[in-house]
């Protein structure tokens, strides 16, 4: 009797009954007489038991011969198991292995970023890659469900642009027939005569910038969705962004519960951040960030401060700990379970410390930063992470001087100082996640732009058109994907939120 190939992802259904698994082992220890593998299919992970008693045909052997990321067909009984991934295990009754796998090189120790990154084609096999790897999916699934359920209709803006957004020096040039050519930083102006066709439209794609920043917010590829809406106003823009990003937040927390537990994602901020977000001018963001306005009864610079102060006492705590259970291991006389658990606890202490010494090195810097920002300067990573720490979710700031914003962007008509523009600031230090705002309609306004700029206007004139064939008022936004994911599984650098990523010295595998 041949038995159905089924999915860890649907063993919950199969409790009682023989299935047949196929996937890879992710991790596998061995006792006297039997064999523990927990196997991977791309779904989930299973611990499948294997004994001489349960197993057919030599099973423990072949189960003893498997190694790290062997590829095997398993078939065997369904339990349940509340200690186990899943709450399943799998008595197994046959194995078969499909591919060895000899010399597997990520080994279960702690390796350096710079060999994970070179090993990215194997590194994505981890169960923490899986798991952000996941919730990617589920981020992308939700944005296209919430635009297409309001009305949207997606379309694609061109890779190859002849022209810039913004202009060309953080461009990638490239030669297209004997003509200078850039791979697109953006789809906007695209998605803007898009919009005067389609009313509501959005795009979905690669992006490119060409900045030499090695920053742990940056990519030279990364993918942006740019809704743009006819007749909507800054004010509807923000509406249509927070109603997105909360519509994506609600599908991660009620879709991916087992994903964020594997990463180890504290998911409070998640939850709180499906309330209204906060809304403020670039005006009192500045006041905010200089400790001049508080909010809820904390002021950014005396919350910096205790912030510093903490972490240079936890960092002599930690130093202590550390030094008196070496000494404990050194002295002699411990059973070897204990020396097990007090090395494993200086190795988290370890990681700790690098925590915390990142943040007597952060702190001061954005001490500084708040005291002197200069009015009528743009935010820099340093600001936005001020600011958001006062709050726990996204921030909308919008109303910025219009001398920081690109030149697309309508002056605010009550005071001609101020472009229209809104940046939405994700919370715990993760920065700008969204920026946009509502268009220029007016052709004069958008040609002394484009001077002002030092632009080239014969690049410009089909976008100028725009405004002389039945303008309207529209707005828009982008949204860098890969950041969402950053603060949505709480990552320490971007890198880990793409497949394989393209960065300032890494074009690799």
């Amino acid at each position: 009797m041949s038995i159905t190939h089924f999915y860890i992802q649907d063993l919950s259904q199969k409790i009682g009954e023989t299935v047949s698994l196929k996937g890879w082992v992710s991790n596998k220890r061995e006792g006297k007489g039997i064999v523990f593998i927990v196997l991977r299919d791309g779904t989930g992970f299973c611990q499948c038991v294997v004994t001489a008693e349960t197993a057919q045909e030599n099973g423990l052997d072949t189960a003893q011969n498997t190694r790290l990321e062997t590829s095997v067909i398993l078939t065997g009984l369904v339990k349940a198991d509340e200690k186990q991934v899943g709450g399943i295990e799998i008595e197994v009754q046959q194995i078969e292995i499909i591919g060895d796998s000899v010399d597997y090189p990520i080994a279960k120790k702690e390796h350096g970023v710079e060999f994970l990154m070179d090993q990215r084609h194997l590194w994505l096999r981890s169960t923490r890659q899986w798991a952000i790897m996941r919730i990617r999916n589920t981020i992308i699934f939700s944005i296209h469900n919430y635009f297409q359920k309001e009305g949207f209709v997606q379309m694609d803006a061109p890779i190859f642009t002849g022209n810039a957004c913004e202009g060309t020096s953080t461009l990638f040039e490239t030669d297209f027939y004997g003509s200078a050519a850039y791979l697109s930083q953006s789809g906007q102006l695209y998605g803007e005569a898009m919009a005067m066709a389609m009313g509501k439209i959005y795009t979905f794609g690669p992006t490119f910038r060409a900045e030499k920043s090695k920053t742990r917010r940056h990519l030279s590829e990364f993918w942006m969705i740019e809704p743009e809406m006819a007749f909507y106003d800054i004010f509807q823009n923000m509406d249509s962004i927070e109603g997105m990003l909360q519509h994506v937040i609600k599908d991660v927390l009620h879709n991916c519960k087992q994903e964020l537990e594997t990463i180890g994602r504290d998911t409070s901020v998640l939850e709180s951040s499906l309330g209204t977000f906060p809304r403020m001018t670039y005006d009192e963001a500045v006041r905010i960030i200089k400790g001049e306005q508080d909010v809820n009864g904390q002021n950014s610079i005396k919350l910096l401060e205790s912030e510093l102060e903490a972490a240079q006492k936890r960092l002599t705590e930690i130093d202590t700990d550390i030094a008196d259970r070496e000494a404990q291991i050194n002295s002699g006389g411990m059973k070897k379970g204990q020396i097990n658990f007090f090395t494993a606890k200086i190795n988290e202490l370890k990681q700790e410390k690098s925590d915390v010494e990142e943040d007597l090195r952060n702190i001061p810097q954005w001490l500084n930063s708040a005291r002197n920002f200069e009015y009528g300067n743009d935010f820099g990573g340093s600001d936005e992470t001020v600011l958001t720490k006062l709050f726990d979710r996204p921030v909308m700031v919008y109303d910025w001087p219009h001398e920081v914003k690109a030149f697309y962007l309508k002056r605010n008509p009550e005071d001609m100082r101020f472009a229209r523009g809104v940046d939405v600031l994700a919370p715990e230090g993760y920065g700008e996640i969204v920026g946009g705002g509502e268009r220029e309609t007016n052709v004069d306004s958008l040609i002394e732009k484009i001077h002002e700029h030092q632009l080239p206007m014969s690049e410009f004139e089909w976008y100028l058109d725009l405004r002389r064939f039945g303008s309207v008022p529209h707005s828009g936004f982008g949204l860098g994907l890969e950041r969402v994911v950053t603060w949505i599984c709480k990552l320490k650098h971007v890198r880990e939120s793409i497949p394989f990523p393209r960065m300032y010295g890494r074009l690799t595998p």
